[in-house]
């Protein structure tokens, strides 16, 4: 047989299966409460409206339009409406400065694509989100540890890059209820984030895919939002702004976006129209009319439901988890992060709970870039009534407990 592996390129190696895709087939378990799938609630999409748009679509004169080939930079309408919920955030910018992509993922990975060349230093969380690990891995970077504490100097991340044999390009991070933590970086350490950014002379990638879910707490600016005071302009910053409608409308439409300086914009569109030539057109157009029509409505229904389940299983966790075990109080988002007591191992204990407990998480070294993490995990509330919420973290508890004991013994 041929041997494919000889006449892969070299970066094939890097790229490794999500642990989370493939927990997500155990939501078809009927026997398995699952914490594992950081995904929206399907019963919460706005179905009906959807709907509506596809038919208004069809029985319109732009159905022509929607079913042909399209600029790259995105629908303009879309455009257009981001450019009026950018600036209620804090970010003036105009249509030029914003492509669609297909989903916040493509967006990570185009960016990768731009700034990493092999053996260059990307600067991520420790954790961090596995889908932008994914996508950076393909270009064969080295991973350095951010820390927005202000507790590394600029020149020993310059140095740790250059023994690496490149130089550092950017830092990622989800400033806001982030994947996997639930935790929200204050605007001390954004601001610092952009002093360290200036002082390496490299780019900063936000992932707002979470900016919209907060249930309670003071709004902290996007970073891009605290550049562009800083700047005066969109065009002087180097923070580069990725969304999604993913959490907020459908995931299942594939629409994200990316909004930054027009020089970083410019070289996406090319890569867009390398890649796919543009995204779908007609889902551009439905997620346009179904976020013209009723966005806020729609954020502040999930944000009832959403904010109810985390609420729920902090006070489960609160009950059911022993003493030595700590969790993360996010103030939006989708996800609890849980620090396991020193010694124990979450990918261990998942396969303990999938036979015993019949409890699905993710274990947390998956999102270490180092493979660090061991004793951590991530638990998300989006999709867990209350019900299987107490139930779940019930029998996780009794587990977890259960291996204190045998570490003990």
């Amino acid at each position: 047989m041929l041997d494919w592996e000889s006449i892969f390129a070299t970066r094939s190696s890097r790229m490794k299966a999500s642990e989370i895709r493939e927990l997500l087939k155990l939501l078809d378990r009927p026997d398995i409460i699952s914490f594992a799938g950081g995904i929206p609630d399907p019963a919460l999409f706005p179905a009906e409206e959807f709907k509506a748009a596809y038919a208004g679509i069809f029985g319109g004169p732009t159905v022509s339009a929607a079913l042909q080939y399209s600029v790259s930079e995105g629908y303009l309408p879309l455009r257009q409406w981001l450019v009026g919920q950018m600036a209620e955030i804090g970010i003036a910018c105009e249509a030029e400065n914003i492509l669609i992509t297909s989903g916040s993922q493509q967006a990570l990975d185009y960016l990768g694509k731009l700034f990493l060349s092999p053996n260059d230093t990307a600067l991520v969380t420790w954790p961090t989100y596995l889908g932008a690990l994914q996508a950076f891995n393909a270009y064969e970077p080295t991973y350095d540890q951010l820390t927005t504490a202000g507790n590394r100097t600029p020149a020993s991340y310059r140095q740790a890059a250059t023994d690496a044999g490149g130089r550092v390009k950017f830092a990622y991070l989800s400033a806001d209820f982030s994947n996997p933590t639930g935790e929200t970086v204050g605007l001390e350490d954004r601001n610092r984030l952009i002093d360290l950014a200036d002082e390496l002379d490299i780019a900063i990638i936000e992932d707002g895919a979470y900016q919209s879910l907060r249930y309670d707490g003071q709004p902290v600016p996007p970073i891009l939002s605290l550049e562009i005071a800083r700047k005066g302009s969109i065009d002087e910053t180097r923070t580069i702004y990725c969304g999604s409608f993913s959490k907020t409308l459908a995931p299942g439409l594939r629409v994200g976006f990316v909004v930054g300086a027009t020089p970083v914009i410019r070289k996406l569109v090319l890569m867009k129209q390398a890649a796919d030539l543009h995204s779908s057109t007609i889902n551009q157009m439905a997620i346009c009319d179904v976020a013209e029509k009723g966005f806020d409505a729609q954020v502040s229904k999930i944000a009832s439901v959403y904010s109810q389940r985390r609420d729920s299983m902090l006070t489960a966790l609160s009950t059911h988890m022993p003493d030595g075990t700590t969790w993360t109080k996010p103030e939006g988002g989708m996800f609890v992060w849980v620090t396991l007591p020193t010694g124990m191992d979450g990918t261990a204990l998942l396969a303990k709970s999938l036979e015993t407990a019949k409890v699905a998480f993710v274990p947390g070294r998956a999102f270490f870039a180092d493979g660090s993490g061991a004793n951590t995990l991530r638990l998300s509330f989006s999709c867990a009534n209350d019900a299987m919420i107490e139930e779940g973290i019930s029998r996780l508890g009794r587990l977890v407990r259960s291996e204190m004991v045998a570490l003990a013994a």
